[in-house]
């Protein structure tokens, strides 16, 4: 069986850099340590982290109950409201917002300081919009579909600028760009989905159209991964979403001839090298 593994499979940057801050803590003997969220939406390795000490506090509200010790700011970053709750607690602050995400809270800043109206198009639910949205004012407005577009409070010939959260697909926001375009805004649009973001959709999209069955390993709350997902399944009918090995049917790729693997960017390179592994080793039937 030929088993083609994405090269941009696993961690990015921003992703390396906030598990390595808290890693570090943990080796500084910091205590107590605590994580506004999990840091990464990967179940091995929160629980790899909460059996070193580590407290996941679930919102920003828990902060109140905290006395003392290190919060670290997971790389989805934070909205103002947040810095300012863990600056009146006196709570020492590791700050592991990705710079990318940290690039668009500037943006956000500066175009309401210009009187533009920052509109956010990506998933108000992920904790990445929900940060971003806490930088902007009242006007600021999340999108994620076109019918969305169509029905928002806005008036012809408004000022607008059009920011994504990171994992956006890039051709639904390029699609939703088009549509804003059409309606006579002044806009300005700054493409915001991370390099790293575009190069594993596109590099996914590529294997999942060569190979008879597919495998997206990543968290069930990775946004990243559920996107990776759904384009590799438009290329590919036999694709199977796996947080790790133990989800994965050796009977679903047991009689294909190739397979593809990719992985969101908060999945380990042990479980990626684990899957690679074991699906070389399954005998076809």
């Amino acid at each position: 069986m030929e088993v083609v593994v994405a090269k941009t499979a696993g961690f990015c940057f921003g992703v390396e850099r906030a598990v390595n801050q808290v890693y570090c803590q943990i080796e500084q003997g910091v205590k107590p340590i605590y994580t506004l969220g999990p840091i990464i939406h990967n179940e091995e390795v929160v629980r790899d982290l909460e059996e070193k000490g580590v407290r996941v506090l679930a919102s920003p509200e828990e902060l109140d109950a905290v006395k003392e010790g290190t919060v670290i700011i997971r790389s989805h970053g934070v909205g103002k409201s947040v810095y300012d709750r863990i600056e009146k607690r006196g709570l020492c602050l590791v700050d592991a917002t990705c710079p990318f995400v940290k690039k668009i809270h500037e943006i956000v800043v500066k175009q309401n300081e210009e009187g533009r109206r920052v509109i956010i198009i990506g998933d108000e639910a992920h904790p990445e919009v929900e940060g971003i949205k806490g930088w902007g004012d009242e006007r600021t407005l999340v999108v994620k579909t076109e019918e969305q577009v169509d029905h928002l409070p806005l008036y012809p010939g408004e000022k607008l600028c059009i920011v994504s959260q990171t994992t956006f697909n890039y051709n639904k926001f390029k699609d939703l760009v088009e549509k804003f375009s059409k309606k006579g805004y002044d806009i300005i649009t700054l493409n915001t989905i991370c390099n790293a973001t575009q190069e594993r959709q596109v590099e996914a999209e590529h294997i999942a159209s060569q190979v008879e069955a597919m495998i997206v390993i990543g968290g069930r709350n990775s946004s990243n991964t559920r996107k990776l997902y759904e384009i590799c399944q438009k290329e590919c009918k036999n694709t199977y979403y796996i947080q790790t090995l133990d989800d994965l049917d050796p009977e679903s790729v047991n009689s294909v001839r190739s397979v593809g693997i990719t992985a969101g960017a908060s999945t380990p390179k042990k479980i990626i090298e684990e899957v690679h592994t074991n699906v070389r080793a399954i005998k076809r039937v």
